[in-house]
């Protein structure tokens, strides 16, 4: 049975969601009534699905969901509130969210909604692990697993952002990938600070791979960069 961590300060509103998503959705719905509940909650369970209601007491849903992402990158987050302004769904996106339901709705819409999202993050899932785990890059063996980098006797042990990073260009070897794509993929926001920090560990990326002169990671201005491996 998958589940789902309901955070609604609404006693009435929580109580029917809750009921009708395990009865109809048969999921297991675990509601609390503010944000600090809901983290304490999200720290001590594995869900599968957030559900967070924007206007909570003690922690609000935008500050739930980013405290959230930081635990768990990849988990499907619907925000709910009584609020209908552009800027509440383009923070909500920004935060990382992938879905956004305006108070009133029907239960019936927020149950589809979460079936879509659960059947899309099931596609992804699948996805990752398909993709490989061991890359030869001209003369190192990069071990995504392992988080290392290796030539001969020499190891070069990588951070995890490091890994994906470059696990992310292997995939895309001699091709572009963008700027966009692996800020999105890894920091889960394309924003200033995280685009800075990410050159910081292309520079570090290109010091570990620079013993063999085949191997190079480019600027493609404009766009992104380029594993080139000759």
């Amino acid at each position: 049975m998958q589940k789902i961590l309901l955070a609604e300060d609404d006693p009435n509103l929580g109580d029917i969601l809750k009921d009708y998503l395990e009865l109809k959705g048969k999921f297991d719905v675990t509601l609390c009534k503010d944000g600090d509940e809901a983290l304490r909650q999200f720290n001590k369970e594995k869900f599968d699905l957030c559900i967070l209601d924007v206007m909570m007491p003690r922690k609000d849903g935008f500050t739930l969901g980013k405290d959230i992402r930081k635990i768990d990158a990849n988990i499907p987050i619907i925000f709910a509130t009584a609020k209908g302004m552009m800027e509440d769904k383009t923070e909500a996106f920004g935060l990382g969210g992938d879905d956004y339901i305006t108070k009133p709705f029907r239960v019936e819409e927020l149950l589809l909604r979460i079936h879509a999202l659960l059947k899309r993050a099931s596609r992804e899932r699948q996805t990752e692990e398909e993709l490989p785990d061991r890359f030869q890059i001209g003369k190192y063996h990069f071990d995504y697993v392992a988080q290392q980098i290796s030539y001969n006797e020499q190891k070069q042990k990588l951070s995890t952002k490091e890994a994906e990073l470059l696990r992310l260009l292997c995939i895309k070897k001699n091709d572009v990938l963008t700027r966009e794509e692996a800020l999105l993929k890894i920091w889960h926001d394309d924003n200033y600070f995280n685009g800075r920090s990410m050159d910081v560990f292309l520079s570090k990326l290109r010091k570990y791979l620079r013993d063999d002169p085949k191997v190079e990671i480019v600027n493609v201005h404009g766009k992104g960069y380029k594993l080139l491996v000759s």
